[in-house]
């Protein structure tokens, strides 16, 4: 449903020319809800700008539904108004002098050649009716919370019928406890409608619980594209690693490898030592990635000490589900770790750090 080819595009600033996005390349199927995930200012934005024809790239190839729509080559640039799309802003952009039926409808309304006052009453009760906002039709966009005006701009962006949705950061300006809320209500209301959606994001915890495909972005690149479990679970880069997701980040030295591929690594330069799968050859500094959840924590001494980390919890924070306890491993180290709340375990009290090495990354360092 949507190709990009080799899409670059600058800026230039008082410093000079400067790349947003760099040879960029990725397909996203028909229906499926693929997302582009990294920090400010790593190009994702500009991307879905590119797509949308709100930015013109200098280089590279964009089709939609089997149409090219920019082609730098040749020269051809579709316009907005032509491209299958819509879109969400992140700001939403209700206009405030019309009520929810006036949003909702404007899109048909300007649209040529002009629907029938019928066909456009049917259309805008459809989406109403699948945004959950059938009720509030009448209602001035002054009068809508943050939740209602979501729905609202998510209905007008889908009341053409486009080939393409395009979302911008679409639940950063919602509280914690809505945005969590409308996370759940958009991703199953992407899958009931069936549409392609491209959207970016900062969160992690969005990209994961949106996106059927994830593409996280560094400095105007795609570094990793995948299942969002597939990059979670085995990172290519450091990067990728602390982005998605919490993550401890030890440094360590490979000593020596045996013949099942296992390598000893002595953290940071101490005694300690874990004999994890990996390619890295002996001498190599490497950086030894954890998730504080693949982490195992308790004040008894194990049978064997291999992959365990011995310690000290310095501080612990109740979070509901689950109890963060900050362990403090000497040199200045410290270990995150989630763990069920366990009455044995409080400030101060020697530990016992266990990892599972199937859920470690180890990155060489450059």
């Amino acid at each position: 449903m949507l190709s990009v080819t080799a899409l670059a595009k600058s800026f230039v600033t008082a410093d000079g020319a400067v790349a947003a996005v760099d040879d960029v390349s990725f397909m996203v199927a028909p229906a499926q809800c693929y997302a582009l995930l990294g920090p400010s200012g790593c190009g994702k934005t500009t991307v879905l700008r590119c797509v949308a024809g709100l930015e013109q790239a200098e280089r590279g190839r964009i089709e939609i539904g089997g149409r090219a729509v920019s082609d730098a080559a040749s020269g051809l640039f579709v316009p907005v108004h032509e491209r299958s799309i819509g879109m969400v802003f992140q700001s939403y952009a209700i206009w405030p002098h019309l009520d929810v039926h006036g949003n909702v409808a404007y899109p048909l309304e300007v649209a040529r050649p002009r629907l029938p006052r019928a066909e456009i009453e049917r259309r805008v009760a459809d989406v109403l009716s699948l945004v959950g906002m059938e009720a509030m039709a009448r209602r001035p966009a002054t009068r809508l919370s943050g939740g209602q005006q979501q729905r609202v701009a998510l209905a007008r962006a889908i009341v053409r019928r486009p080939s393409l949705l395009l979302l911008d950061e679409p639940l950063s300006n919602l509280d914690a406890r809505l945005r969590d809320a409308m996370r759940r209500e958009l991703a199953t209301l992407i899958r009931q409608i069936g549409i392609t959606a491209l959207f970016v994001t900062h969160d992690q915890a969005e990209a994961l619980a949106l996106a059927d495909h994830v593409a996280v972005m560094e400095a105007g690149r795609i570094v990793q594209a995948g299942p969002p479990t597939e990059i979670y679970a085995r990172p290519k880069t450091l990067f990728v690693a602390k982005f998605l997701g919490a993550a401890n980040v030890l440094t360590g030295l490979i000593e020596a490898r045996d013949a099942q591929g296992r390598a000893r690594i002595a953290l940071g330069g101490g005694p300690l030592r874990l004999m994890l799968v990996t390619e890295h050859r002996p001498g190599s500094a490497v950086d030894v990635v954890l998730r504080p959840e693949n982490l195992t924590i308790a004040a008894q001494r194990p049978a064997s000490e291999l992959n365990t980390i011995p310690g000290r919890i310095a501080a612990l924070t109740f979070q509901g589900s689950h109890v963060e306890y900050e362990v403090d491993i000497g040199d200045g180290a410290t270990l995150r770790v989630h763990a069920p709340a366990q009455p044995d375990l409080t400030r101060d009290t020697p530990v016992w750090v266990g990892l599972d090495p199937r859920h470690v990354a180890v990155f060489c360092k450059s």
